[in-house]
């Protein structure tokens, strides 16, 4: 009984691999999980926590969408007779009407898709929250700070009372 708890606990670990300046430099207008395409050694790096996620952004490339320089950095006890790139582009697995929605959206009315999070499910599949973005505005950072601040000083009232 014990092996099949300790078995079904295996991936219980979630990682997650945030990307918080997306938050500050984007309006989050939608968010989609999606599935991504890694290769074992890549898997086991991740696992490590030795992956990020700044400056990344996802790309249509014909009819499939990419994303575009995420650095994942090599595995130590990995296969060095045939090393990954470090920054090659990684597919998401997506279904056809969501590539068709999101890849529309961000061509024509000038949006972004941002990964937000990189994480694995219980069943340990590894996923990737991707956020249809909207570029914010100097004044909109502005009021994004003033807000942060406020929201500090309240719990810090809250907490000393």
């Amino acid at each position: 009984m014990a092996k099949k708890a300790d078995k079904k606990n295996r991936f219980s670990n979630t990682i997650r691999i945030e990307n918080r300046k997306a938050r500050f430099e984007y309006e989050i207008l939608e968010r989609v999980e999606a599935g991504i395409e890694l290769t074992g050694c890549e898997v086991k790096s991740i696992r490590l926590g030795q992956a990020s996620l700044n400056e990344v952004y996802a790309a249509n490339i014909r009819g499939q969408i990419f994303l575009k320089n995420m650095h994942i950095k090599p595995y130590e006890e990995g296969n060095y007779t045939n090393p990954t790139d470090p920054y090659r582009a990684r597919r998401l697995l997506l279904h056809r009407k969501e590539i068709d929605k999101l890849g529309g959206a961000a061509s024509q009315q000038g949006l972004t898709l941002v990964p937000l999070k990189l994480y694995f499910t219980k069943k340990g599949w590894a996923k990737v929250e991707l956020g249809l973005c909207r570029g914010k505005k100097a004044h909109d950072k502005r009021a994004t700070i003033k807000e942060r601040d406020l929201n500090r000083d309240l719990r810090r009232e809250l907490k000393n009372t």
